[in-house]
């Protein structure tokens, strides 16, 4: 595309060069309200209806309102923390810069995290909401931001943030375009996203058939006994968990290295992964040794899939439960069938609890589970062939979020250049 004819320095470094016809104003100078911020609300006093009250968690990074919500009475909020028509939204600690644009009527109210500004005409509203979604956006938050427990810029300092605008017009027929723009990009990121789901829903029915109906579309079958299995292999004998595990306590083991237990991998060692922010104790005396062959489990976590059959010798929190195997079996075969969707769907129905973020599944409950038991060979080769067909799933799972990346990057990218002049779509089509 296009540059302008002329530019001019906007004497801020993190714009650079803006068209030469382009304003210098403020937040404050646009805003029809000064500084507000939001309501600082327990969570005990959320609803299930009433005013929706928004939350920073509530705001995509696209700007757009997630979910249901949560609510609050109508009569506990005065009129001035009600939203009105443009009113504009944004966070000033947590995830910082997070923006909202209100456009409708409804009437919602929001939390202490956000600063509301209304800039009034619904075209400089869109335009100035556009800005917040750039890259010199970002680099102005990264500029600004006051390091404390959490990151946070305070109302004042967005009220000042200096903010480049073209004549009524132009930011009509910039935010038009990218309007038109973004909303193809966002469906291509649609297109991608299903495209995922479906890999990842083959995936999980790939696993399911193969650890419990075998390899061999033909083969004979019988009943398993559970009606959540159905028909396994006539030579695939149907056990409990209890005659494969049993409990291990082996505690006060030193030099061995930490383990943790991941929804999406298994048992791995913990340095091979940085994403891991729960704390290990100074003192690992009471962490429990794990070796090859074990399943461990976090019994806290079992139903979300927080489990696996462990191909490392190291030590574990307390609060996982270690199995050792009392027979032979081929590791990784078991590793994919107590992974299996089927059997999270079981340890979910078996976990109890008040509330369902500490639900627990015992010992006592999973060793009367019923597992098929091929013979050691088609485990080996069930694991084997599962091995592949995943790991060429998980490729293609790759490539589709790296594409995902790519238009995420253009988006953002085609936002920076027409908010900050660096391109004219004046004539775009």
């Amino acid at each position: 595309m296009k540059s302008y004819p002329e530019y001019k320095d906007s004497g801020v470094h993190w714009i650079g060069e803006i068209p030469s016809h382009w304003k210098k104003s403020r937040f404050k100078y646009e805003s029809s309200i000064p500084v507000q911020y939001g309501l600082n609300i327990n969570s005990e006093l959320y609803e299930k209806q009433g005013i929706r009250f928004i939350r920073t968690t509530d705001i995509t990074d696209d700007g757009e309102l997630i979910g249901e919500g949560v609510y609050l009475q109508d009569e506990s909020i005065e009129p001035i923390y009600l939203t009105q028509r443009h009113d504009f939204l944004i966070s000033r600690s947590g995830t910082l810069g997070r923006s909202y644009l209100h456009q409708t009527d409804d009437k919602y109210t929001y939390g202490g995290y956000l600063v509301r500004f209304n800039f009034g005409c619904p075209i400089k509203s869109r335009f100035i909401f556009y800005f917040t979604k750039s890259n010199s956006f970002d680099d102005w938050i990264t500029l600004n931001t006051i390091q404390s427990t959490i990151g946070n810029v305070n109302g004042q300092k967005y009220a000042n943030l200096e903010i480049f605008l073209p004549p009524h017009p132009e930011q009509t027929q910039i935010a038009n375009f990218l309007d038109r723009k973004t909303e193809q990009i966002d469906e291509l990121i649609r297109i991608k996203e299903q495209k995922i789901e479906l890999l990842q829903e083959q995936r999980t029915a790939l696993i399911n058939h193969a650890v419990t109906k075998g390899l061999d579309p033909n083969v004979e079958m019988k009943p398993s006994g559970v009606e959540w299995i159905g028909d396994i292999p006539k030579n695939w004998i149907p056990t409990r968990c209890t005659n494969l595990f049993e409990l291990k306590h082996i505690k006060n083991t030193t030099g061995e290295i930490n383990l943790s237990v991941y929804r999406d991998y298994g048992v791995i060692r913990r340095d091979s992964r940085d994403d891991n922010h729960n704390r290990i104790s100074e003192d690992t005396s009471n962490y429990k040794l794990v070796e090859p062959g074990d399943f461990v489990f976090n019994k806290m976590k079992c139903w979300q899939g927080s489990l696996g059959v462990s191909e490392y010798r190291g030590i574990v929190s307390p609060a996982y439960t270690v199995c050792k195997p009392k027979k032979s079996f081929f590791g990784k075969y078991f590793h994919y069938l107590l992974r299996s969707n089927s059997y999270i769907q079981e340890y979910k129905r078996l976990s109890y609890g008040i509330r369902t973020g500490q639900w627990e599944l015992r010992f006592e409950d999973f060793k009367d589970m019923i597992i098929p038991y091929p013979p050691i060979h088609e485990q080996e080769q069930i694991a084997n062939i599962l091995d592949k067909r995943i790991e060429h799933i998980d490729k293609l799972v790759l490539v589709e979020h790296k594409k995902i990346e790519l238009l995420k990057e253009y988006r953002q990218s085609l936002i920076s250049e027409a908010v900050t002049g660096k391109i004219d779509v004046r004539n775009e089509a």
